[in-house]
């Protein structure tokens, strides 16, 4: 099997770390040889965050680089933006709808830009775009966006639901494990 490469991308506090360690799991358990490579940013101030995971029969690098990634897993639409590049040719975006502030936007100097996705799909990139936020709160927690996503992208690989569910129970804390159940259903489901 070729290499495949995953980015996951957002803001400081979204949980992409501990959705890159779920994925990291699920593909070692799966027999994959599997790096992962954190890049924190300024995350405890809610900048931008990316976590590479790259598998297959043997992977010799984590690092993701211009044009090489499968798969984008982008928890905000500007996140989305900031990385599409680094996108294969006939790669996928999967991205949350939420809009995050960044700080030139908080202070003013900047706007919110429009018409983000819009502009990607016009540019001929893949994007799934849907709202991850409503069911990670349905599910009981803002803060469980990270697996509705990991449930929307759960659909790209050949990996059942089961092995996904061991997967959560061997990485995510018991009292947060129920909760985020229900979240990769809903982003599983596409509810």
């Amino acid at each position: 099997m070729s290499v495949k490469s995953v980015m996951i991308v957002g803001v400081g506090g979204q949980g992409s770390l501990l959705a890159s360690r779920l994925l990291g799991n699920l593909l070692t358990e799966e027999g994959y040889d599997v790096k992962v490579s954190e890049v924190h940013g300024m995350s405890q101030r809610g900048g931008s965050v990316v976590t590479y995971v790259r598998f297959g029969e043997k992977v010799y690098s984590p690092i993701v680089t211009e044009g090489e990634c499968d798969y984008i897993i982008s928890f905000e639409k500007l996140e989305a933006a900031r990385y599409a590049g680094c996108l294969r040719r006939g790669g996928k975006i999967i991205v949350n709808t939420q809009e995050i502030d960044p700080m030139p936007v908080i202070t003013g100097a900047a706007e919110y830009p429009t018409d983000v996705l819009e502009d990607l799909k016009a540019q001929g990139f893949c994007i799934d775009d849907f709202d991850a936020l409503t069911p990670a709160e349905e599910a009981g927690s803002a803060k469980a966006v990270n697996l509705v996503l990991m449930g929307r992208f759960a659909a790209c690989l050949n990996i059942s639901k089961e092995k996904w569910a061991a997967a959560m129970e061997r990485t995510i804390p018991p009292k947060y494990l129920e909760m985020n159940r229900k979240a990769f259903e809903a982003g599983y489901s596409g509810t």
